[in-house]
């Protein structure tokens, strides 16, 4: 499976351009990758707080539009990272992913929401998480934040994991957290781990870029500058298959003894 994130620079609070911007990165991108990934709230940037739901997507009915469309025109299987979307009243950050078919078969609403900028004050928790099928292989996604609750990820893994996706806004300051968080979980729960970031700064924040691409055994395959750009790496299932089988670290957990 080849993948290829687009780490966009996204305009704060301008949702039209943004989304004008977002099909020409993923047109500039579509050539012969599997999946393109985009980063977390391309729409309107992390994140507008006056009036935050004049720049939502109206229960995401833009985004599936125009991904769907995109995704069955160009033959390619999208994981258009996160948007601001309004739903039932309520402001989410909601994932939604499409098949080269231009299926939607995954949402998810982000259900750790990053307290020290006050997100939690203007969204909506998620409440369940979501695993899909892509290209054969199996696939959840989660969001920037979420990367720092393993059990989390766990709670993912052990019904069988193959590839995370995970758009994020992560500031500079603190990349090699995002860097370090996501070789931790790629090597833990023995699976791909594929981070696409923003960069550019929105209000007084710099986003770090640094998208990265990671392994099962915690082999970096790629990782992007600090810039905007387009990331591509190659994933080999056959890499799954070797460390399951070498170090089966599913087959020797002791459950009995978690009290999470």
């Amino acid at each position: 499976m080849k993948v290829t994130c687009v780490q966009m620079d996204m305009k704060f609070a301008s949702p039209d351009e943004n989304f004008q911007k977002a099909e020409s990165l993923i047109r500039k991108a579509a050539e012969r990758p599997d999946v393109i990934v985009l980063p977390e709230t391309w729409n309107t940037g992390f994140f507008p707080h006056d009036d935050l739901p004049r720049y939502c997507d109206a229960d995401g009915e833009r985004t599936k539009r125009m991904m769907g469309a995109l995704a069955a025109e160009l033959g390619v299987n999208i994981v258009a990272g996160s948007v601001s979307a309004l739903r039932d009243g309520a402001v989410r950050n909601t994932s939604y992913v499409f098949t080269k078919a231009g299926e939607c078969v995954g949402s998810y609403d982000k259900t750790h929401l990053f307290t020290p900028m006050h997100e939690d004050a203007f969204y909506e928790k998620g409440q369940t998480l979501c695993r899909f099928s892509l290209d054969g292989l199996r696939c959840a996604v989660l969001i920037c934040y979420d990367i720092r609750f393993p059990e989390l990820t766990r709670t993912l893994s052990v019904q069988g994991l193959d590839v995370l996706f995970l758009p994020s806004q992560w500031p500079a300051v603190r990349s090699e957290h995002l860097l370090t968080l996501c070789k931790a979980r790629a090597i833990e729960n023995q699976m791909f781990v594929v981070n696409c970031n923003s960069c550019g700064t929105a209000g007084e924040t710099v986003y770090g870029g640094a998208s990265s691409v990671w392994d099962p055994w915690g082999n970096r395959l790629a990782q992007a500058g600090t810039g905007e750009e387009l990331l591509t790496a190659e994933l080999d299932p056959a890499v799954l298959q070797g460390i399951r089988e070498s170090i089966n670290v599913f087959r020797d957990r002791r459950p009995e003894l978690y009290n999470l």
